[in-house]
């Protein structure tokens, strides 16, 4: 479990991983920031210079105080030009280096991790929760020049009337613990609604992918009901954290009235005694005016900071959690060989508790084709998935050419590996990039002859050949194209172990003889993990392995399996009569 961090562990966390890799640009806003809090200082000391002139009837009022007006503000513009660009350059290249760090830890996450939540809710943390973690960033560094302008409004307000400060002085510090109150339930319920709103999203995202669905089986009803379920749900949240934030203005806006009232009447009472003059009074007021509005925004400002520090808990949240596959410092690769693959006593169990392997053991020969069959659930798909790592054994060890698939770099031994499976959805790129992702740095003519050793002539019949776009998941190919792009990055990658997972199950019995016929070529040479649910798919397999309950039950070839009338055999004829 990881632990949460408070506000600031978060802040100075974010400046160590992220922020102090911009301390160039962060010393220029503080500088820009000062300036500008510095120029809006003035504006009230010039305001009582100016009524002060009107009083004595100085003819400088007619150009003295008009032009240090206009340099004033032309330099307070400047700078506040230059401040909001480069606050935005800081702001955004930290979010864009928190997504670029949760997104490479997703990708070498276990899939049980990525699999615990729906792809919306994970797409969430890249969207709602940047967008909350760059609005508290903006908000924060306004806050900055918020208090430094307060700052210097108060030394105006000392240097005009150190008398009428002490009102402001006593009143306004009142406002900090509700401000403090408020935030900590803002941020409670921001991360209620960004949980909340990562829901509504999956929910759509899943009631539109399964559109067809809902249609044909008159589901429309019920997935309105579940539509406004959710809905509901983020409603509530929402409000939750409106509520708290509708507070806060209004009571600033009392504050400050408060503060203004007690000001104009301690003057009235104090002008009626003959002690000060309209300048000072003028001055004093404006210099209070203007602190209305950075002090209301530094109270806002604490919610949406709370609301970006739940945004951040959550980010790092994912970016805490263990890696799935680790290799021991300095790794060696993996030894070249001809793709002996052994598993010795292999035990695993999925993080959720879910029964996956006991004691397997079997060893698949160089260049010979192996097969993995029985029941759903039996573990076939497991074993091949910790063959890349994808997860880690608990027990025992896999062996290819003799080394320790856990004791060499990771990168090594995904290389000496090919997989095909049953969903070859392919990534929204052109033909030739997906074939190419096989073998990043193989030639055009490299990938053109691995499609057509995959069977894959057409491609010649696309829009644009090879440059067509395969569109999202590949859905503009069919689903024996689809599979034959999939089986051509295979054959590109030119692997030492090929990893099959039920390639032909999904397929029509032209499509299925057209990959067939490529997986003959592919397969040719190489050591072949086959995982099969159609048992006449693995009638040439060289060792079929049958598993039940995460162990093997059987092993032998296809004629000596049926020999022993066991469980291959009643397998095959329980199919035979599907």
């Amino acid at each position: 479990m990881i632990e949460p961090l408070g506000s600031m562990g978060l802040a100075r966390r974010l400046w160590r991983d992220h922020i102090r890799h911009y301390r160039g640009r962060v010393a220029l806003i503080v500088v820009a920031t000062l300036i500008m809090s510095g120029t809006t200082a003035l504006y009230p000391a010039l305001i009582d210079r100016a009524f002060t002139m009107f009083a004595k009837r100085d003819p400088r009022i007619l150009y003295q105080v008009p032009v240090i007006v206009f340099t004033v503000t032309v330099i307070k513009a400047l700078a506040q030009y230059a401040q909001t660009l480069l606050t935005q350059q800081v702001v955004l290249g930290t979010i864009r280096r928190l997504q670029g760090s949760m997104f490479a830890h997703l990708t070498d996450a276990e899939l049980a991790r990525v699999d615990r939540e729906p792809p919306a809710a994970l797409a969430a943390r890249f969207t709602t929760d940047a967008t909350v973690i760059r609005e508290a960033m903006n908000r924060a560094v306004n806050g900055i020049a918020d208090a430094f302008t307060l700052v210097g409004l108060i030394a105006t307000m000392i240097w005009i009337d150190w008398s009428l400060s002490l009102i402001a002085a006593v009143l306004y510090p009142l406002a900090g613990l509700p401000i403090q109150r408020i935030g900590r339930r803002i941020r409670r319920a921001s991360g209620g609604m960004q949980e909340r709103m990562g829901e509504a999203a999956s929910m759509l995202n899943e009631s539109f992918a399964q559109a067809r669905t809902v249609r044909a089986y008159g589901l429309e009803a019920q997935e309105r009901r579940r539509a406004e379920r959710a809905f509901d749900q983020l409603y509530r949240a929402l409000m939750r954290m409106i509520r708290g934030r509708a507070a806060l203005d209004p009571m600033l806006e009392v504050l400050g009235g408060l503060a203004i009232a007690l000001v104009i009447g301690f003057a009235g009472w104090r002008h009626a005694a003959g002690a000060s003059g309209i300048g000072n009074f003028t001055g004093f007021v404006a210099a209070l005016l203007i602190a209305s509005r950075p002090l209301r925004a530094l109270g806002t400002m604490n919610a949406a900071v709370q609301e970006g520090m739940a945004g951040l808990e959550r980010v790092y949240r994912v970016i805490d959690e263990p890696d799935a596959a680790h290799e021991p410092p300095g790794a060696p690769p993996l030894p070249p060989g001809p793709g002996r693959l052994e598993f010795r006593h292999v035990g695993f169990a999925y993080p959720d508790g879910r029964p996956g392997l006991r004691d397997l053991s079997f060893i698949a020969e160089p260049g010979r084709t192996l097969a993995l069959v029985g029941a759903s659930g039996a573990g076939k798909s497991t074993a091949l998935a910790l063959i890349p790592r994808l997860y880690d054994l608990d027990r025992g060890s896999i062996l290819i050419d003799g080394a320790d698939i856990g004791q060499v770099s990771l990168a090594s031994l995904r290389r000496a590996l090919a997989y095909v499976g049953q969903d070859s959805l392919l990534f929204d790129d052109t033909v030739a990039a997906n074939i190419g992702m096989g073998r990043p740095d193989a030639t055009m003519a490299e990938i053109e002859a691995a499609a057509n050793a995959a069977a894959a002539q057409f491609v010649a019949a696309l829009p644009e050949g090879f440059e067509t776009r395969v569109g999202v998941n590949g859905q503009r190919l069919s689903g024996g194209q689809r599979q034959r792009v999939a089986l051509a990055r295979a054959l590109l990658r030119d692997p030492r172990i090929l990893l099959l997972d039920e390639a032909t199950s999904a397929l029509d019995a032209e499509s299925e003889a057209a990959v067939q016929q490529a997986l003959a070529r592919l397969r040719r040479g190489r050591t072949t993990i086959v995982v099969a649910h159609r048992l006449a798919t693995v009638r040439d397999a060289d060792l079929i392995v049958v598993m039940a309950d995460g162990g093997v039950l059987e092993c032998g070839t296809h004629e000596d399996l049926l020999a022993e009338d066991g469980a291959f055999a009643r397998l095959v004829r329980a199919q035979a009569l599907a």
